[in-house]
């Protein structure tokens, strides 16, 4: 038994501190940056956030608004040969051919590691080779199976750029980026607000920490990171990029708009006014077991939760909300570029955020 003394931080521990600044107006401020993936030798211009793939926000519908602002989204894995047929020929004909590859070129496969799922990524490549992401997703990352697969699948797609997780640690990440041939890791065990993965299982790393230390790791060999889970409003997203994520991924953040599926849900409050909710749930939890996969199999504990979010409207005035917080997270620390903010960012330790003394 051994035990790591070195303090571990999450993004409610940390504040970012300003410093002189010659940035005189958010506008100023480049959302935009350009990777070049060393083991795909694929570029990629576009801003570095993206939709979980989760089967309520790694959908077509959001992928479409995310697409207007240069975002990414991972679709979910559970979108099959046909919704891919039905859903990009039919983007094929509504679009010309710049604005059809600029969209392919922000959208993400995301499979897991069973014969099934290999299977499937070939038949969608062979339809649609213009597709430059793949997302090798399993809840634990440090398999060694998953080695295994990223390596098959980066000597079959030399060119896509593949992204591999989850971890929380620096060594793994390391492993997927050397030896399993990933561009890209993704970071986080157990920060998500549906994921209950540390509670059922004790295991995780405070997510700041994590990235942190993966970001450190993986630049180190010529990779990246996606900080994955644990956003819950601008502030935590610019915390992520300033702690070295290259990419942020978010879940229960792009949910409960009109784009994500589910129908609205109508409940009265104490006060008898009408609310609306959508439903978001985890894709360990009890009720995605049942809807993908018929039941919860015994041999496994529900390590998601199911939120019923507050309805928020279109996904668009979200959207806007995180970017034009980053935007003024660069502009008080004189990060020009969204690149710039961990060079620009010192965190210190708090006990406090916010004054919520008259917040009921």
């Amino acid at each position: 038994m051994k035990i790591d003394f070195s303090q571990q931080l999450d993004f409610n521990n940390v504040l970012i501190r300003p410093q002189r600044t010659t940035i005189s107006s958010r506008s100023e401020v480049s959302l935009e940056r350009t990777f070049h993936f060393k083991n795909s030798d694929t570029s990629w211009t576009g801003v570095p956030i993206i939709a979980s793939n989760m089967d309520t926000t790694g959908t077509f519908e959001v992928s479409e608004v995310l697409d207007k602002f240069k975002m990414l989204t991972c679709l979910n894995k559970f979108y099959n040969l046909k919704d891919y047929k039905q859903f990009l020929f039919e983007k094929q004909s509504n679009l010309d051919s710049k604005s059809y590859s600029e969209y392919v070129s922000n959208i993400i496969i995301s499979i897991g590691i069973g014969k099934e799922d290999l299977l499937k990524l070939d038949n969608i490549l062979t339809l649609f080779p213009e597709i430059k992401w793949i997302c090798i997703d399993v809840a634990n990352g440090y398999m060694k199976k998953m080695v295994t697969i990223c390596k098959s699948i980066r000597k079959k797609y030399p060119n896509k750029i593949i992204i591999a997780g989850n971890v929380a640690t620096g060594e793994m990440t390391q492993e997927l980026i050397i030896n399993g041939g990933a561009d890209i890791v993704k970071v986080g065990i157990g920060p998500g607000s549906a994921c209950l993965t540390r509670m059922k299982t004790g295991v995780g790393i405070p997510q700041l920490s994590a990235i942190i230390d993966c970001a450190d790791a993986a630049h180190g060999c010529g990779g990246f990171i996606i900080g994955d889970g644990g956003i819950t409003c601008p502030g935590d997203m610019a915390k992520a990029f300033g702690g070295g994520a290259d990419f942020v991924m978010c879940g229960g953040v792009f949910s409960g708009h009109d784009e994500n599926p589910g129908e609205l849900i109508m409940e009265k409050d104490k006060n008898n006014n009408e609310k609306k909710y959508k439903l978001f749930y985890g894709m360990s939890s009890e009720l995605a077991m049942k809807k993908h996969y018929g039941k919860m199999a015994n041999y496994r504990a529900s390590e998601g939760r199911v939120i019923k979010v507050p309805y928020k409207g279109i996904l668009e005035v979200t959207i806007l909300d995180y970017l034009g917080g980053l935007r003024s997270t660069c502009a008080y620390i004189n990060a020009y570029k969204i690149k710039h903010l961990p060079k620009c960012c010192t965190f210190i330790l708090v006990s406090q955020q916010l004054n919520t003394h008259f917040v009921k």
